[in-house]
């Protein structure tokens, strides 16, 4: 499993109980007791914890694997921005 499953996988554990048998990417959000408000919860703390900034507009995240694709976009756009900073700066 990827890094970003595991890291969101002890963010679900810790704030929403969810047990380690449930974690799997096809897991729906809902079916583990995740509504709407609970998804918005969820990405503060993902904000936080893996240091992004999430854009306004809303996603559709319907799966723990939404989240873990989710958040390795952004973790990659970020990585983007940064290098190109980082050739601009050369």
């Amino acid at each position: 499993m990827s890094n970003t499953f595991e890291r969101l996988g002890a963010i679900l554990h810790k704030d929403y109980a969810i047990t380690p048998e449930q974690l799997r990417m096809d897991a729906a959000l809902d079916g583990l007791g995740i509504d709407s408000l609970g998804v918005v919860e969820l990405l503060f703390t993902v904000e936080e914890e893996f240091s992004l900034q999430l854009p306004s507009e809303p996603v559709p995240l319907q799966s723990i694997g939404d989240v873990v694709r989710y958040i390795d976009q952004l973790l990659a756009a970020q990585a983007q921005k940064v290098e190109a900073g980082l050739v601009l700066a050369r």
